[in-house]
């Protein structure tokens, strides 16, 4: 679980958050087992949260570039 940010996809951060918020709401688990969880769960949100950002980054830059080159037709 102790993947860094170029290992995991968006996806798989993404059902890994889906699955730490089920079993937290199930409500089962020790509180040291759902504390590991949430951290866990913050982290992986910041993951997310940052390839969110860097993908938003890249379709900005894109789109700028295809203005450009349309602007200089």
């Amino acid at each position: 679980m102790n993947e860094n940010k170029d290992e995991i996809t968006f996806e798989d951060a993404l059902a890994e958050l889906e699955d730490i918020s089920r079993k937290i709401e199930e409500g089962d688990l020790p509180l040291d087992k759902n504390l590991e969880l949430f951290e866990r769960g913050i982290a992986l949100t910041r993951l997310c949260s940052s390839k969110l950002e860097s993908a938003r980054q890249k379709i900005e830059k894109l789109v700028d570039e295809n203005t450009i080159e349309e602007m200089d037709i």
